[in-house]
């Protein structure tokens, strides 16, 4: 028996997309098309190129028609080779590392630039089932000291490294959407 790696089979048992020979590479590359049509439609409204003048429309538009086409080319390598069929999606990954950056961000102004990347690493350590709770902490520490270093005292940005104030400042920090 054949497996089915083009997609549903269709009313007559076929794949209605019997064509695609890879089809990771095939979808991925229609997305791509895809994001590269949304970005051509979002700035359809921008200026574009005045004789030898850029416009503010001008880079948008020229890197939307080159995803375009790098998405058309992924496609087309996914109907013209052989490659693997789509693997299960797990949405594990996804959702820790979009945990971690919403939590860096809701913590970096009320608890500071150690607290917010340390609990912001741990977060997104959950993204994997292979991480062991002592590394993550010692990796953590370790990435939470070196982004200090940089960010504080090598670039000189104005950024708190610890909590200023008391509880109910914090507190109050916390509660307000900024």
């Amino acid at each position: 028996m054949s497996e089915n790696v083009g997609g549903a089979p269709g009313p007559q048992g076929r794949s209605m997309f019997a064509f695609v020979r890879a089809p990771r590479e095939f979808w991925g590359g229609i997305v791509l098309v895809a994001g590269g049509v949304f970005a051509l439609w979002a700035s359809h409204d921008l200026g574009g190129m005045r004789g030898f003048a850029f416009g503010p429309g001008t880079a948008p538009t020229l890197f939307a028609w080159g995803l375009v086409g790098l998405g058309a080319a992924v496609a087309v390598t996914g109907v013209l080779f052989d490659g693997p069929a789509i693997e299960r999606f797990h949405l594990r990954g996804p959702f820790f590392v979009t945990l971690s950056v919403v939590l860096f961000a809701w913590l970096v102004r009320p608890m500071g630039l150690v607290v917010a990347t340390f609990l912001s690493i741990c977060a997104a350590a959950g993204a994997t089932p292979d991480a062991k709770f002592g590394e993550t902490l010692l990796w953590a520490a370790f990435l939470t000291l070196f982004c200090s270093a940089l960010f504080k005292y090598a670039l000189n940005l104005p950024m708190e490294l610890f909590p200023t104030g008391d509880l109910a400042t914090i507190i109050k920090g916390l509660s307000s959407v900024r």
